[in-house]
Parts: C-alpha cells; sequence; structure tokens
C-alpha cells in the first residue's frame, strides 16, 4: 500500500488512531469523518481525519 494513500483517523472518544485509505482526487479540501467502532470506549463512534 503506497504511504501517499494513507491517511490518519482519530477517535473522538477516546486517543485510538486507526489508518485507512481513500481518494482525495475529488475531495481536495474537505476531510473525511466516519462513524466506526472504537475498540477502547466498545461503542460506534466519530472518527474524524488527522494530521499524519
Amino acid at each position: 500500500m503506497s504511504q501517499d494513500n494513507l491517511i490518519k483517523m482519530k477517535s473522538s472518544a477516546s486517543g485510538h488512531v486507526i489508518w485507512t485509505t481513500k481518494n482525495k482526487k475529488k475531495l481536495a479540501n474537505t476531510k473525511m469523518a466516519l462513524k466506526k467502532y472504537d475498540p477502547v470506549v466498545r461503542k460506534r463512534v466519530t472518527f474524524k481525519e488527522a494530521k499524519k
């Protein structure tokens, strides 16, 4: 997997971090926010894009 396509997603409830990929060609100025399962809190929370 190329390092250019990896983005860091940080949990809003805890400091848990995941790495994921996306196509940023069309979404140049917007930051991604996804609802995913956080194993630290054991709930579904919002993960927001963070700096690498």
